[in-house]
């Protein structure tokens, strides 16, 4: 297999391959990353008060910081979720609405630290609620209605839907599995690799008939590499073997060059579709007497 020029002078990290600078990367972040984090603090805190009370109080005081805990990280999945559904062209909404969950449960949790100081039933309950309200109203709710596209069928777009949630989810495995490596220029190079992927992917979701050439690449080729990354990493973690680090680059570059080359392929095939079409509608609208010179020119 082709290797990558490398080196001790060699400029590491940046990308040879121009298909590379043609994809953003497509890492998911949310502007709530901040808030989100912070929203981790009452628990820590609850839990910490509770701790010079009573028996009954303490453990509700566990329990509600367990719950507003719970709460925090559903709220971080579903912002990250929400976030990957406004960035692609064809997406399902989630299965799970994370973010009314959290809602629900920041607002359980505010209220049994609430009834852990010396507010009864009926003024927790009202905390409570209003907890969740503020909640809801500062991270809003989960996507509710699948986004899907004008002239395309519902079950092709299902199809490609369900291969792009498994597509990332391969991708998402390789990113974890290398980040455990502690290796940055391994990261960058499975970063890069993702950017290839996923101009493969949203090529197909701008046009999901591109489907059908690109399932073999985003089912069984990606499944491959998450397997091989898997494998990987755990050999190179145990005793950083140089030889099996080499192999996997080269396979990394295998795979860009490839998933670039498909990628190419469709999007020539889809402008060759394209002039086709207008050469069809020329001759069509030319045998109905239709000028297509412009007024001037006749």
């Amino acid at each position: 297999m082709a290797k990558r020029f490398g080196g001790k002078f060699s400029p590491d990290g940046q990308q040879s391959a121009g298909s590379r600078k043609e994809a953003p990367r497509a890492r998911v972040t949310t502007g709530s990353d901040g808030r989100v984090k912070l929203l981790y603090l009452p628990a820590v805190i609850l839990a910490v008060t509770s701790l010079n009370e009573g028996p009954v109080m303490l453990v509700a005081g566990l329990a509600g910081a367990a719950v507003l805990t719970l709460a925090a990280w559903l709220l971080q999945e579903g912002l990250q979720a929400e976030a990957a559904y406004h960035a692609r062209k064809v997406a399902r909404r989630p299965a799970l609405p994370r973010k009314m969950l959290a809602s629900a449960l920041t607002g359980a949790g505010v209220a049994i630290a609430a009834y852990t100081g010396d507010t009864g039933i009926g003024g927790a309950i009202l905390y409570g609620i209003a907890a969740a309200g503020l909640h809801t109203a500062t991270f809003g709710v989960d996507p509710m209605t699948d986004k899907r596209m004008e002239g395309v069928d519902t079950f092709q777009q299902d199809r490609v839907a369900r291969v792009v949630d498994q597509a990332e989810a391969h991708l998402d495995v390789m990113k974890r599995q290398i980040e455990a490596v502690s290796d940055r220029r391994l990261s960058e190079r499975v970063e890069d690799f993702q950017i290839i992927a996923r101009r493969m992917i949203r090529t197909v979701e701008e046009d999901p008939r591109d489907l059908t050439g690109a399932r073999k690449f985003l089912s069984v080729y990606l499944m491959g590499a998450r397997d091989a990354t898997v494998k990987f990493a755990d050999l190179y973690t145990r005793n950083k073997d140089a030889e099996a680090r080499a192999n996997y680059e080269a396979l990394l570059d295998d795979l860009e060059h490839n998933f670039a080359a498909r990628t190419d392929k469709m999007m020539l095939d889809d402008r060759s579709d394209m002039d086709i079409e207008i050469n069809v509608l020329r001759d069509r609208l030319k045998r109905e007497g239709v000028s297509l010179k412009p007024k001037g020119n006749e």
